[in-house]
């Protein structure tokens, strides 16, 4: 936890944050239930590239994994997690992901689709005294480096719905920011895996980095 408070005590400034010479660490969260939190595996070393060549960042490129219910969640600075279907995290899981977000971790939960049913229930078990809330076009997230004027881009279409971007509030600060029907992760994704075209990645990668800027800075 010290390693986490100390990471996010320096990215408060955030020239200070993005010139450090010490590798910043990102991961993808691992669940239990069922679901493929092992989905869009080249999407975290994609978006991390990206960042340190637009934002000046200094992101390990590795794909790392990190299982919710351990100690290593609050050596990195921003934890993504994804999926299509099930989760379950037992009360271990859920006090361990409240104490690092409260700590000033960052969660990006990134629905793959079918996991919106199951992520709402979960979340409840770490913050059972919020609700998720749509952020507004306006809000910070939406406006970093790239702007957004519209919110959270669309990369895949499922449902024909929008994208919508929602967020848990602890204490005034944004702990958690959650993309639904958006699929940004596989917008990060290897082009031959999805063939999305250019500039559809493009979008996809430049909110990425928004979201990235905005966990190691907080606006």
């Amino acid at each position: 936890m010290k390693k986490l408070l100390f990471t996010l005590l320096i990215c408060s400034f955030p020239l200070m944050c993005f010139a450090q010479k010490e590798q910043i660490k990102i991961a993808k969260l691992k669940y239990n239930g069922g679901g493929d939190w092992y989905a869009n595996k080249t999407a975290l070393p994609n978006l991390a590239e990206f960042c340190n060549n637009e934002i000046n960042t200094n992101i390990d490129l590795n794909d790392q994994v990190v299982d919710v219910s351990s100690p290593e969640l609050f050596d990195y600075s921003y934890l993504y997690l994804t999926g299509h279907g099930n989760i379950v995290f037992s009360s271990q899981d859920a006090e361990n992901l409240r104490n690092y977000l409260i700590a000033g971790g960052f969660l990006h939960i990134d629905d793959n689709y079918g996991l919106d049913q199951f992520i709402r229930l979960e979340m409840k078990k770490v913050f059972p005294e919020l609700e998720f809330i749509e952020l507004p076009h306006d809000h910070p997230i939406y406006h970093q480096k790239f702007k957004f004027k519209d919110g959270l881009p669309k990369i895949h279409e499922h449902d024909k719905k929008p994208p919508q971007g929602f967020g848990l509030i602890y204490d005034g600060k944004l702990v958690c920011f959650y993309s639904y029907e958006s699929d940004l992760g596989n917008g990060w994704e290897d082009q031959r895996i999805h063939k999305d075209p250019q500039d559809v990645r493009l979008k996809a990668l430049r909110m990425g980095a928004n979201i990235i800027a905005y966990a190691f800075t907080q606006g």
